[in-house]
């Protein structure tokens, strides 16, 4: 069992690894009409001490055989593709990260989508922010998006957050996809304590939650490092148009928000010898507000100081804790 013990005295830098070894862990499903531009990206990246495992989800198309194709381009020690357990994306990204270590040797991981492009500097600039950080302290890296439509337009960027990551803003808001993620062993350890079992509202907000709640350091930037590509297939996309912010804030009202929590705290739960005591505590605290009668409910929440990003998202959650739907 990974045992995680973090003080203020350990969170010093560390000396870097000379050209780290990084795992590019991607999923993917159906995935042939964008698949071979994010596969160029990857080889057009200048750190490039990189090897990618792929985890197909039961592809029908050509996804396959265009990643047969790479290997044959790339060689074999440069791609690797293994199965997914066909139970969601989020469960084939948790998947694909339990077994990474027993696929490919590395330093840092980076999860990735089928259907982007990376900027150039992406995996350079992630281990500019995390690679220094000491070694047993878990670092996810993770920042805004360029969002591009289907022919790859740029079509605006992803909220640029202001506030402090931190687990009072990872237990009410996710704020960055698994797209933009790359993130050190000792996270890599952390995740890996996943239990195939647990289910969780996505795998990125899952990485925050558990990340910020051992005590880890969390790094967003606020440059967009990812072309984000906005199409009819995607699975969670952008909320820039007004259409998809109302939709989203009707489900929210209908218990979207609710559920995805009551799910997150039963895993985080399963989980909490990984919290430190402080967190640890605020999450019973949260678990306990939510089922409380106002107005204890709402001083509850003020008085534990979880947070959303921006005005609005304040504002939205708080609609939620008085209307009993957070």
């Amino acid at each position: 069992m990974l045992t995680v013990k973090y003080s203020k005295d350990n969170q010093r830098p560390t000396q870097a690894v000379k050209n780290p070894r990084i795992a590019i862990l991607m999923c993917t499903y159906n995935g042939e009409r964008f698949l071979r531009q994010q596969l160029d990206s990857f080889f057009a990246q200048s750190h490039s001490n990189w090897t990618l495992v792929v985890s197909d989800d039961g592809s029908t198309d050509s996804t396959q055989q265009l990643l047969q194709h790479y290997i044959k381009q790339w060689g074999a020690d440069r791609l690797y593709i293994t199965n997914g357990p066909q139970r969601g994306y989020a469960a084939n990204f948790l998947s694909l990260t339990r077994k990474a270590k027993t696929l490919v040797k590395a330093d840092f991981y980076a999860w990735s989508d089928q259907d982007d492009i990376w900027q150039k500097d992406k995996l350079q600039t992630a281990l500019h922010h995390i690679g220094n950080i000491h070694s047993e302290i878990p670092a996810l890296y993770c920042g805004r998006t360029q969002l591009i439509s289907a022919s790859g337009s740029p079509i605006g960027k992803s909220t640029n957050f202001q506030r402090p990551p931190h687990f009072l803003n990872a237990l009410v808001q996710s704020i960055s996809g698994g797209n933009t993620m790359v993130f050190n062993q000792a996270a890599l350890d952390l995740l890996q304590e996943t239990h195939e079992d647990v289910t969780v509202a996505s795998h990125d907000w899952w990485a925050y939650q558990l990340i910020s709640g051992a005590g880890g350091m969390i790094y967003f930037d606020s440059d967009a490092k990812i072309l984000y590509r906005q199409h009819e297939h995607n699975l969670i996309g952008s909320k820039l148009d007004w259409l998809a912010r109302l939709k989203h804030l009707a489900l929210v009202f209908h218990g979207l928000h609710s559920n995805w929590n009551t799910q997150n705290i039963s895993a985080l739960e399963n989980m909490q010898h990984y919290l430190n005591d402080e967190n640890r505590l605020r999450l019973q605290q949260f678990k306990i507000a939510r089922q409380e009668k106002l107005p204890k409910r709402l001083l509850s929440f003020i008085k534990l100081g979880v947070y959303r990003q921006t005005v609005k998202g304040n504002i939205a959650m708080y609609a939620s804790i008085l209307l009993k739907t957070i």
